[in-house]
């Protein structure tokens, strides 16, 4: 394993946050949902906890979604540049 910079390093930390953070929203959401449901339509307790399990899962799916599509050993160096200054294909 080589190396990372300290923007890779950075990069890595923000979007770990950022799926955490997305993940932890989606799972009140769902969570509130459910609770709702219990609470306006009248369920029983077990409904709850079966909205639990969905906030639970709701979270992973989340995190998982995220962090599956960033990719941190693309290189910044690979993205090919302009040849010229102010030219916007690098064929040019």
């Amino acid at each position: 394993m080589g190396t990372r910079s300290g923007d890779r390093r950075d990069a890595v930390t923000v979007e770990i946050a950022f799926a955490v953070v997305t993940g932890a929203f989606a799972a009140a959401l769902v969570f509130g949902v459910a609770a709702a449901a219990v609470w306006g339509l009248e369920l029983p307790g077990a409904a709850l906890r079966i909205g639990g399990g969905a906030a639970g899962l709701a979270f992973v799916a989340r995190v998982v979604q995220v962090l599956w599509r960033f990719s941190p050993e693309v290189p910044a160096e690979a993205v090919p540049q302009p040849s010229q200054p102010g030219r916007t294909s690098p064929d040019s």
